[in-house]
């Protein structure tokens, strides 16, 4: 059976670079996140509930209105709660056919950006948290997203405080200016396959 290991991080972490480098390696990384927006679109369960929390308005050409629904689940946790409780189980089980289809692989990876907010880390075996200095993170998301510091840090306010996370995480990745990201995941694939082979 593979190991299952959380890879997350807080907007701006770079938890994404992480995960395309660990594909590189040659290790199946499943995409929480991507895999989310593509049920919302056309899983026809999952899009008939959306509509009904929602209003049938909320897609445009079958595709989901992500804007307006961050918007409304912004300013009303209840609703945000009550997504989750829709997407979350139909990702769950997207993961376990793919864990199925790549069994082969001892070490499998799931990017997820709420990983330890919805308590998903429980049902895995390892969790990394990849990290990088605020004014980094807050200058990356202004640059990719081409929004103001204050959206920024709105939405940095939003999640789980980085420390909590710190306690939480098994292995942690710095992704800052002046620390090289391969030999610290080489480091942690290495720790995690010595774990199963030991």
């Amino acid at each position: 059976m593979s190991l299952r290991i959380g890879v997350t991080g807080g907007i701006g972490s770079g938890k994404s670079f992480v995960c395309r480098v660990i594909e590189v390696l040659g290790y199946p990384v499943f995409y929480s996140d991507y895999i989310a927006h593509t049920i919302t679109d056309t899983d026809p369960q999952v899009k008939g509930q959306v509509m009904e929390l929602f209003g049938s308005n909320i897609y445009t050409y079958g595709k989901l209105n992500r804007k307006e629904v961050a918007e409304m689940v912004f300013a009303d946790n209840e609703l945000l709660i009550k997504l989750n409780s829709i997407i979350h189980p139909a990702v769950a089980r997207s993961f376990e056919q793919w864990c199925m289809q790549n069994s082969n692989s001892e070490l499998v990876f799931k990017e997820a950006a709420i990983l330890f907010e919805t308590g998903i880390y429980h049902e895995l075996h390892k969790t990394i948290l990849v990290t990088a200095p605020e004014e980094l993170r807050i200058k990356r998301v202004m640059e990719r997203d081409g929004v103001s510091e204050l959206e920024v840090r709105a939405r940095m306010a939003k999640q789980m405080p980085e420390e909590e996370k710190k306690r939480l995480a098994d292995f942690i990745i710095v992704n800052s200016s002046n620390q090289l990201i391969l030999p610290q995941i080489l480091s942690i694939v290495q720790t995690l396959s010595a774990t199963l082979n030991g």
